[in-house]
C-alpha cells in the first residue's frame, strides 16, 4: 500500500510503498477515507520527541472503513465507519474502569507484544514505526479496537477526521475538563483547529461570555463562526487588560493552545477569583512558565490545569460530536480548509506552518 514515511528528523514526507499485516487478536484493518495533518505529527518530524524510531509513519486523525477484524474483536464490525483516536486504553486498569481512559496506566496494551511481527514492513522486510498505534499517513491503518469509535455514516469522512484530535481536545477541554456551565465566560488564547474547538464546546455547555484571542484577524474572524462573542488581538492590544475589562475582573476558564510561557502566563493572569486556567498547548521541553506567588494561593482561590486529550472518552464522545455534526450543532465544515493527496503531505504542513490553512485533510491516496 502507499504511504507517507519520514525516515528521520527533518527528512519531511516521502510516498512510499510499504506492507501491513493481516489483523490477529483484538485489531482493525481500516481502509482510510480522510486523515488529518495534525501539527503534533509536524513536531515528530520534526524531532519533538527523542522516542520516536524511524523511518516511520505518522498521522492521527483518521476515518474510514472497517475492511477487516481480527478474531478477538467484539465492538466493531466489517463495513462500520470509524474514527481512531491517538488515545490509547488497556480497558482493565483502575483509570480506565472508572472511565477515564485517557489517563489509562497501560496504554502498551494496545501494541502489538514482543516477539510478534511488526503491523508495518518497507519492501526489504524491516520494521516500519507506526507511529501511537496508527500511522495513519497511509491507504490503511491496522488498529487495536480501542483506538476507534463507531460513528454514523451520515458523518463526511474528512469532517469526522478530525473528530479524532481537534475536536475532542479542544472541545474536551471546555466541556470535560473544566464543566463549562451556563452562563459561564471563557477566554481561548489561540485559535487553531483545537482553539476553535473549545469555543465550540464552550458555546455548546452554555457559556454566555467566549472571547477568542490571537494575532492574526483572519484567524480571529473565523473563530466567530465557531461561537466566540469578542475577539482580541493581541498584537495590539494586551489581552489580559482587555479580558478582565470585558468581565470584569476575570474569566472562570481560560485555555490556552499554544504552549508558550509568555500565553501561558497570560492565561493564569485573565482568571477571575474562582477561575481556572487550563495549559492545553505542548511547550517545548526545558521551557518554564513564571507566575507570581498569589497566582495559585488562597488569596485569589484560583487554579492552574494541564489537559491532556480534553479528558475524552473516545467511545462516548466521538460518536457524540458526529451527531452533533449531524444535527447542526457543531461546526466542523469551517475548520477543513483544503483536502490534498497523499504525495501533499510536506507541502500542506508548510501552508499550516504559514498560517494559511486549519486543517489539510488528505482523501486522495
Amino acid at each position: 500500500m502507499k504511504a507517507s514515511v519520514t525516515t528521520g528528523v527533518g527528512t519531511g514526507f516521502q510516498t512510499m510503498e510499504v506492507n501491513i499485516a493481516d489483523p490477529i487478536g483484538r485489531e482493525v484493518l481500516v481502509d482510510i477515507k480522510a486523515s488529518g495533518l495534525c501539527a503534533s505529527d509536524l513536531h515528530l518530524e520534526q524531532g519533538a520527541s527523542s522516542r520516536t524510531v524511524f523511518p516511520a509513519v505518522l498521522g492521527h486523525e483518521i476515518s474510514g472503513v472497517v475492511a477487516a477484524i481480527g478474531p478477538d474483536v467484539t465492538t466493531i464490525a466489517v463495513g462500520d465507519h470509524v474514527v481512531a483516536s491517538l488515545i490509547q486504553f488497556c480497558g482493565a486498569c483502575v483509570e480506565c474502569l472508572s472511565g477515564r481512559t485517557y489517563a489509562c496506566a497501560n496504554p502498551g496494551a494496545t501494541l502489538r507484544g514482543a516477539g510478534e511481527p511488526a503491523r508495518l514492513t518497507a519492501t526489504d522486510g524491516s520494521d516500519v514505526t507506526q507511529i501511537l498505534g496508527l500511522g495513519g499517513f497511509a491507504e490503511r491503518s491496522l488498529v487495536h479496537e480501542n483506538q476507534l469509535a463507531v460513528v454514523t455514516k451520515e458523518i463526511p469522512f474528512p469532517q469526522a477526521a478530525v473528530l479524532g484530535c481537534a475536536v475532542s481536545t479542544g472541545a474536551g477541554a471546555a466541556i470535560n475538563t473544566a464543566g463549562v456551565r451556563v452562563g459561564d465566560t471563557v477566554a481561548v488564547i489561540g485559535t487553531g483547529g483545537v482553539g476553535l474547538n473549545a469555543i465550540s464546546g464552550a458555546q455548546l455547555a452554555g457559556a454566555t461570555t467566549i472571547i477568542a484571542i490571537d494575532i492574526s484577524d483572519d484567524k480571529l474572524a473565523v473563530a466567530a463562526k465557531f461561537g466566540a462573542t469578542h475577539t482580541i488581538n493581541s498584537s495590539s492590544q494586551d489581552p489580559v487588560a482587555e479580558v478582565l475589562r470585558l468581565t470584569n475582573g476575570g474569566v472562570d476558564h481560560a485555555f490556552e493552545i499554544i504552549g508558550l510561557p509568555a500565553t501561558q502566563a497570560q492565561a493564569v493572569a485573565m482568571r477571575g477569583v474562582l477561575g481556572n486556567a487550563y495549559l492545553i498547548g505542548i511547550a517545548r521541553p526545558g521551557t518554564t512558565v513564571e507566575m507570581p506567588a498569589d497566582a495559585t494561593s488562597l488569596v485569589t482561590q484560583a487554579g492552574v490545569r494541564t489537559v491532556k486529550m480534553g479528558s475524552t472518552n473516545l467511545k462516548r464522545d466521538i460518536p457524540m460530536y458526529a451527531e452533533m455534526y449531524v444535527q447542526g450543532r457543531l461546526n466542523l465544515d469551517d475548520l477543513i480548509s483544503q483536502e490534498i493527496s497523499i504525495d501533499q503531505v510536506s507541502e500542506g504542513y508548510e501552508a499550516l506552518k504559514r498560517g494559511e490553512v486549519i486543517r489539510s485533510v488528505i482523501t486522495s491516496f
